[in-house]
Formats: C-alpha cells, structure tokens, sequence
C-alpha cells in the first residue's frame, strides 16, 4: 500500500483558493507545473466522468465538490489502483489548507517504477504545484520547491532524445545555398507546452549551447586562424529570413558557406543542415568537422528540449536567488 500526503498552508481565503482546483487539467489551469513536466489534460471541465492523465499515468474524477475537492481514480491496466484527491479547506479567515494525496497499491513492474523513480517525480511535481498555489494568489513561496539531483537525472532521462532525421525538401532552407555539397539532419520531439516559435527554438539552440560546445567553439576561433580560415565571430547564426514554421540562419566564409534551418513542425523541431564548398580548405575543415557534427547538433537540440520545457528554470532561480 502506499500513501503519500503533500499539503501547504496557503495565505488567502478560500474562496481565492478553492477556484484553481476547478481548473485543473484545463487551459486555464494555474497549478499544475507545465511546461516544466508533461502536462494534466482532461477531456472536459473537471466533473465526475470527466478522464485524462499526464504522461502515461491516466485517471478519471470520481469525486467532486466545485472550490473543495477534485478526487481522481486511476484506470486499470497500469500496475497502480487507488485514487488521488487535491483539497482546499479553509484554515481561518486568510489561510487554505490545499493537500494532495495518493492512496492505492502498484503491483507488476509499476511496484519498482514507483520506489525509484515516479514517487520523487511525483513529490517533486506536487510541491512545484503548491508553489503555484501560492504564486496564483500573489504570494511568492518562501521557500520555493528545489528538485534534488535525483530528480534532474530522471527528467534528463525522460526528455525527448534528438534523433538522425531525412533532410526536408520544401521551406527555406530549400535553394538557401547555389550548390550543396553535404547536407544532414536531425529531429527533436517538441514537448507540449513548448514554444512554437521557430525562432525561440533557435535561440535556445545556437545562444545557449552546452558548456562543452561553447568550449569547443572557442577552441575552433583559436585554432581557424592559423590556418587562413574566417573565424565565426557573432554573426555566425544570425536569422536571415524566417517564416512562421521556419527560420533560416547561416553565414559565408572564405571556406565554406552554411545555412541552417530550424523548423517547428507539429509534434517536433527539425534542424537542417547545408553546406557549400569552396576550395581545398574548405574541404579539409569540413572533413575534420563533418563527423563530429552530428553529436553537437543533437547535444544542442536536448539541451534545447530542457530548456524550453522548463527543465532548468529551478537551477536557475537557485543561482538568481
């Protein structure tokens, strides 16, 4: 069996309070913590009947009293039964009590995946969620949720991986360059929540690069030099021209000219390659960099996942405050 309470005192009347519970699940909803995890959607206005679920956990209400409780039961076939119930209950003229409890029993596979990973995803969730109680009604949590290392790891393993992909041939990128001497491609899953600007997600690839890429990149101004070869300079990934989906960035060297497309399709973000050739040093740069480029491409496009889905926005407020 297992039972797992979270609650927190908020400081505004119920009345304040009780409203958000009404909403969860919704395009309104001001609790759950989306786009940081995978969101809660439901097919209808939180009533009895009504069925949904984040990720693949998947429940339907069982119980509710509007501004009170919203108590979910688990459907079957998931290796967990029971149900989970969010309260507001009034705790003086100014003060709510909002609680969250799992009550049920895993079995099967779900008996391992709940001890090791899904309990401190959850206890991490449901604490950013009574952060977001608190935020809805202007208060600033005194001590705002924290994930620990564990937690950091599991959402890393969790994120969309980015992926080899075919090259498009329609959109910008297409006729960008007068010849391509090599071209490649690679996808990303885009989480819900995440921007569909095709220009936020360039920004987060080419502006914030992994720790190890920026100091790759720096060795590569050092070393281009010596060889009669245009450094990069910042320049290098500027926009040249964009559509609503797409965005088309690149520069021309004494070497080689690149473009790069990154395309917010549907359920992905796809980014593109092409490059042109232009002499003997172009072709040796281009054979010392063509094999390493997948790997930095992807690392760029994960650290992009986390990002924008809100995997670094704790460490960050850790560093800021």
């Amino acid at each position: 069996m297992i039972r797992n309470v979270h609650e927190r005192l908020v400081p505004a009347p119920v009345e304040r309070v009780g409203p958000l519970l009404d909403r969860l699940g919704g395009p309104d909803d001001e609790l759950w913590p989306s786009p940081g995890w995978q969101p809660m959607v439901l097919d209808c206005p939180v009533a009895v009947g009504a069925v949904g679920g984040h990720g693949s956990i998947r429940y339907r209400v069982v119980g509710h009293v509007s501004g009170r409780k919203v108590e979910f039961e688990f459907l079957p076939g998931q290796g967990l039964a029971g149900t989970h119930t969010i309260t507001a209950d009034p705790a003086g003229p100014d003060r709510t009590l909002v609680r969250h409890v799992v009550e049920g029993r895993v079995f099967g596979v779900m008996r391992p995946a709940w001890a090791l990973g899904i309990r401190w995803a959850h206890d991490a969730v449901l604490e950013e969620l009574l952060d977001n109680a608190e935020r809805a009604v202007g208060v600033e949590p005194a001590r705002p949720a924290r994930r620990s290392p564990w937690v950091r790891l599991l959402r890393l393993l969790e994120v969309p991986r980015a992926c080899e992909a075919e090259p498009v041939r329609t959109g910008l990128i297409v006729g960008a360059l007068p010849r391509v001497d090599w071209s490649d491609a690679h996808a990303v899953a885009a989480p819900p929540g995440t921007p569909l600007d095709p220009q936020a997600w360039a920004d987060a690839v080419f502006r914030d690069p992994p720790r190890w890429v920026l100091a790759a990149l720096g060795l590569r101004e050092l070393l281009v030099g010596l060889v009669g070869i245009d450094r990069a300079g910042r320049g290098a990934f500027d926009t040249l021209a964009f559509t609503d989906d797409e965005v088309l960035l690149g520069s021309d060297a004494n070497h080689l000219d690149f473009r790069v497309s990154v395309r917010r399709e549907p359920d992905r973000v796809l980014l593109t390659t092409a490059v042109l050739l232009h002499n003997r040093r172009g072709r040796a740069y281009s054979a010392l960099v063509r094999p390493v480029h997948p790997i930095v491409v992807r690392a760029m496009l994960n650290r992009a996942v986390r990002k924008l889905s809100g995997g670094n926005r704790l460490d960050s407020e850790r560093v800021t405050r």
